[in-house]
């Protein structure tokens, strides 16, 4: 078996993180507990109760976000020569049982990541609070489009893996370190056509709480998913690459603005004069509004068709480069 190395932030996990560990079967070379800078002192409370001789315990002088303690994770598992990395939180809705079904895609060379999908089982869905459920299914919608996955769902999950030479490519310094963390990553990964999978899983709610509070994020996550949607239309389509879905975009939405900002002037025109809108002008602004849609579609339809497919490593691209 390739060497495992699994990381673990902690920030106020206290009481639920030595059930963690200790659930964490022989498969494991490594684990990595990141206390970034917990007031509840987590990192010392593990190193007084857990006596793992895989541990590592690592502690932030001051809290670098969840994304922060991952990429230190990260950091000292590739230092380590871990050939998977596997992060899952501290506050137990993470089953370990789970952690070869998340690595094994990666060793066998099937993928570059993979992330849990808690979304598989429909009838596990009824117990995921309401309100996290719609949130999910917003943030989708919006990861689907800037990061390119449309085979992807439930973004925010934290439960996943990936491929240590991967990750010593992703440009750390670049990656969000809050909440975004997880999004930003996929991001990341498409820019050099990583192969990205979902892994069923289950989520477990017991009384632990929760600090992603999605009402309080998902205005924040929209203006972050348009940023990185420009990114990565621009950088695909005609930075790195040019083909049809290069024009069909912007023509696209040339079009269908002019379609709708040409048939909306007109139709507040003809409303204030209480006439009826001519049947050409009519014509003008739906012609051009529907070939736009259809280019539009048609990008949409490229874009979810170059979702990658061959792993990195089955090119030997992470093994070519150094580190950033």
């Amino acid at each position: 078996m390739e060497s495992i190395g699994v990381v673990i932030p902690t920030f106020r996990a206290r009481q639920q993180i030595l059930a963690v560990l200790g659930a964490i079967g022989p498969e494991v070379s490594r684990i990595y507990v990141v206390d970034d800078c917990c007031p509840d002192r987590s990192g010392d409370y593990v190193l007084q109760h857990c006596q793992d001789r895989r541990l590592c315990v690592i502690k932030h002088d001051e809290n670098r976000g969840v994304g922060g303690a991952v990429i230190t994770g990260y950091q000292a598992a590739i230092a380590d020569n871990m050939k998977v990395i596997v992060k899952i939180d501290s506050d137990g809705q993470m089953d370990p049982a789970l952690l070869l079904d998340f690595a094994m895609p990666i060793l066998q060379g099937e993928a570059d990541y993979t992330k849990g999908n808690r979304f598989f089982d429909l009838e596990r869905i009824s117990e995921m609070p309401r309100l996290r459920l719609i949130g999910n299914a917003a943030l989708s919608l919006m990861t689907k489009l800037s990061t390119g996955y449309w085979n992807l769902f439930d973004p925010t999950n934290g439960y996943t893996a990936i491929h240590a030479d991967v990750a010593a490519r992703l440009p750390f310094h670049k990656i969000s370190k809050r909440y975004f963390f997880e999004s930003d990553m996929l991001f990341r990964l498409n820019t050099f056509r990583a192969v990205v999978v979902d892994v069923p899983m289950d989520a477990k709610y017991g009384d632990e709480q929760s600090n992603l509070k999605i009402s309080k994020i998902i205005g924040e996550f929209f203006l972050k998913h348009l940023i990185n949607t420009g990114k990565r239309i621009f950088y695909n389509y005609y930075l790195r690459d040019m083909s049809l879905a290069s024009i069909e975009l912007p023509v696209g939405l040339v079009l269908l603005g002019f379609g709708l900002t040409y048939g909306g002037l007109h139709w507040v025109s003809s409303a204030k004069a209480g006439v009826a809108t001519p049947a050409g002008t009519v014509m003008l602004a739906a012609a051009p509004a529907l070939v736009g849609l259809q280019l539009i579609l048609a990008f949409l339809s490229y874009d979810i068709n170059a979702v990658p497919k061959r792993p990195l490593s089955s090119r030997s691209f992470a093994r070519r480069q150094s580190p950033r």
